[in-house]
């Protein structure tokens, strides 16, 4: 057997002897990619007292890397297809790599952002690869327990980043949670060339480069407006980026509609298993990242853990993924997508739901079960989710497939983040005006509800204050807890509720498996279904 894969997929004769191999490649790329998040959420505190950041310089830290995530997947996967799907993952992997390093050197806030910036692009490339590789590589038998191997890394990424980077941090600066990425970038680059086969799409024809145009207007004007508006005011930048999207996907939609070979084929919104399997994936990343976000602070800022205990007591949300990716692969071919989907929504419903009960006085304990529930729901629900949104589409547009995939997936989050994390904002500044609003001086009041993290530091200066003394430090430590604490239980009720519309818009859209039967040979859009890669929506 030859060093490197050089034969293509399109021209084996059978199964490709490698291919458990090859999936590791994919996994461990998978891993870094949403890693890249995690990780930044325990590097924060220490990024934003190195640089001094503000709230707003902070949120694009983070945000930097999703818009180009999101934006660009739809086109890079399309690229993918055409040109070389492997090419496209070692290349993404290179420009990851590549903003990596210039993270872990620059100390501007600018060059901060420019980097995630360029390691979004880099991510936006690798995603969508690793879905398409993974369905071209594995014979349909075999692809629902590849995809579910996929979606537990990227559980296990969401445990593992907080860890690695917590432990990092012991020892080196914050600087050292991007330079990580890079020898495991290393590793997939070469793991590609040798594991994972070359593969494009046969007969795939132009790109519809005007269709990938509008969608990167679209989706990117969407993402800007919900990362700005609700987190620093809807002034004329973010409500232009929210009209922009919004004739933007007008546009797109009537362009797609027209075109002989549209980059997404907007027809398939009608198949109902693929619509509610997209609806799904929205929905659950929606809740569950922002219930993670913000759950994550309070371990950090209330509980006072460290960047290392706060990824260790993630881990059981890792670990939760992993049974509910277990019982997903046994239950799906029993009960059907739309059971396995709906249950997994109905349990991340409650985990938020249960947030809803953190008091000040609350500890680890009473996070515990909302990130098992939030963990098994991952699980259960994203990888019937994922195969059926990857079996919608024929082999020639398998890239585009997991570009879909990845945008709900992201825009989700990001939403969820944002959303969720405005509302966290407004409730725990509301509730700290209330508490010492009137004990404050302006100035140190306005500190304070900037975030969590201000509002304890305002009070380690008053305990230095000889006029004020520690009696009042603990007094608006205190208060800053209380006002944190009623802050997530107020977003969670928002978040629960959202959550639970979704389940209901889910379970109301997705066939059952009778019904799913039927609609396969007459009712879906023409040009949506190719039968060696529709197994998935079964």
């Amino acid at each position: 057997m030859p060093l490197l894969a050089t034969t293509p997929v399109e021209k084996m004769t059978g199964p490709y002897a490698r291919r458990w191999w090859a999936l590791l490649v994919l996994c461990l790329s998978l891993l870094i990619v949403v890693m890249a998040n995690t990780s930044l959420i325990v590097a924060a505190p220490d990024m934003t007292a190195d640089l001094g950041l503000s709230s707003s310089d902070l949120q694009w830290v983070i945000d930097g890397y999703t818009v180009p995530y999101a934006a660009l997947m739809l086109v890079l996967g399309s690229i993918g297809d055409k040109y070389s799907r492997r090419g496209a993952l070692i290349a993404g992997l290179v420009v990851f790599a590549g903003g990596s390093v210039m993270g872990s050197l620059v100390d501007e806030t600018g060059l901060v952002i420019a980097a995630r910036a360029i390691m979004g692009v880099g991510a936006a490339v690798v995603m969508p690869a690793t879905l398409s590789l993974l369905v071209a590589v594995f014979p349909k038998g075999e692809r629902a327990r590849a995809i579910t191997a996929w979606t537990a890394t990227s559980g296990l990424a969401i445990a593992v980043g907080p860890l690695v980077a917590g432990r990092l941090l012991e020892d080196h600066a914050w600087g050292s949670t991007f330079l990580v990425n890079v020898p495991i970038a290393v590793a997939a680059v070469v793991g590609a060339l040798v594991l994972v086969p070359p593969s494009r799409a046969a007969g795939m024809g132009r790109i519809d480069y005007v269709g990938g145009l509008l969608s990167i207007v679209s989706v990117g004007s969407l993402v800007y407006a919900s990362i700005e508006g609700p987190h620093f005011g809807w002034g004329a930048g973010p409500v232009a980026a929210a009209v922009v999207a919004g004739v933007g996907l007008v546009v797109f939609v009537w362009w797609e509609l027209r075109h002989p070979h549209p980059m997404l084929d907007v027809r398939r919104f009608l198949s109902r298993p693929f619509s509610g399997s997209m609806v799904a994936v929205l929905f659950f990343f929606f809740g569950t990242y922002g219930a993670i976000y913000y759950a994550t602070q309070f371990l950090q800022f209330v509980l006072g853990y460290g960047a290392l205990e706060t990824g260790v007591r993630l881990l059981p949300l890792a670990g939760a993924v992993f049974v509910g990716a277990a019982v997903t692969g046994r239950l799906t071919p029993k009960l059907g997508v739309k059971a396995m989907v709906g249950s997994g929504m109905v349990i991340g419903t409650v985990g938020v739901f249960l947030l809803v009960l953190i008091e000040k006085d609350s500890g680890y304990a009473d996070f515990l079960a909302p990130m098992l529930l939030l963990g098994l729901a991952i699980g259960l629900s994203v990888s019937p989710a994922t195969d059926t949104i990857m079996g919608s589409f024929p082999e020639s547009e398998l890239g585009v497939a997991g570009g879909a995939n990845d945008t709900a997936l992201e825009l989700g989050g990001s939403l969820g983040i944002a959303v969720l994390g405005s509302l966290l904002g407004t409730a725990y500044r509301d509730e700290l005006a209330g508490l010492v609003g009137d004990r404050l001086p302006a100035a140190a009041l306005d500190t304070a509800q900037d975030s969590v993290g201000g509002g304890l530091a305002v009070a380690e200066r008053l305990a230095a204050n000889p006029d004020a003394g520690p009696r009042q430090a603990e007094a608006l430590a205190d208060a800053v807890n209380q006002s944190f604490a009623h802050g997530v239980a107020t977003t969670s009720l928002v978040g629960g509720i959202i959550m639970a519309a979704g389940t209901l818009i889910v379970l109301a859209v997705l066939p059952g498996r009778r019904a799913a039967a039927r609609q396969r040979p007459e009712e879906e859009p023409a040009g949506t279904r190719d039968p060696e890669f529709s197994d998935a929506a079964r």
